[in-house]
């Protein structure tokens, strides 16, 4: 006698860059419950009004967030080492609490289950995950004219239009092209920081659901 294998219902969020009152909008938007799996594709802090409520509920509420290049240049800040002015403000409010949650980021979050792999900015293909360059992962945009991965827009094709599978990659990094969808890759930074949309992927039917960003918090061209 066959039986089925409930799926857990699972909610990847796009980059929230402090956007407190939107990630709520979000999570009421997408009928979120405690029973729910919620990860974050990276950058939960820097830029918006509220990085470290952002913290503070994803950690209360058991989230897992990909490492992003901004959560980075905070932990290097507490760290001891000098950053950004916003990295500075950010790492003033984070509680011990926080910095745990942070320090415990995964570089790549492979979910078998759902045949989904979360990444912040990229992967290349042919590495193992466990193998893939820390700096490339969370600053991957393109490859260049010469195939090799750039974090940079101009010259070069986006990196998940190279990606081939077999898991689809959910991945964040990249508000200047906004919503990327290819046949094995989904990109979810809408640029909700920069007065656009925050967007989240609903697995297993891999569904999309975006709430307005409250106002612009930071001009796209400032940072």
């Amino acid at each position: 006698m066959g039986f089925t294998v409930e799926l857990l219902r699972t909610l990847i969020v796009g980059d929230v860059h402090g956007c407190l009152s939107e990630l709520e909008d979000l999570l009421h938007e997408a009928s979120y419950s405690a029973t729910d799996r919620l990860i974050f594709t990276g950058d939960l802090v820097a830029k918006g009004p509220d990085s470290q409520g952002v913290v503070q509920l994803a950690r209360e509420k058991g989230a897992v967030g990909t490492l992003g290049n901004h959560d980075a240049h905070v932990l290097r800040i507490g760290r001891g080492k000098e950053g950004k002015k916003h990295h500075e403000e950010v790492a003033r409010t984070l509680t011990d609490a926080d910095w745990r949650w942070l320090e415990s980021m995964p570089l790549v979050l492979p979910l078998e289950d759902m045949g989904v792999v979360v990444v912040h900015g990229g992967l290349v293909p042919g590495v193992p995950f466990d193998k893939q360059d820390r700096d490339t992962v969370i600053n991957l945009r393109s490859f260049d004219a010469s195939g090799k991965p750039s974090k940079h827009i101009e010259g070069g094709v986006p990196w998940a239009s190279q990606w081939p599978g077999p898991l689809h990659a959910v991945f964040g990094h990249d508000a200047v092209r906004g919503l990327q969808q290819y046949p094995f890759a989904t990109g979810l930074d809408t640029g909700c920081v920069y007065g656009r949309r925050l967007t989240a992927m609903l697995l297993p039917e891999r569904r999309l659901i975006s709430v307005p960003a409250r106002k612009e918090w930071v001009d796209i061209d400032d940072v």
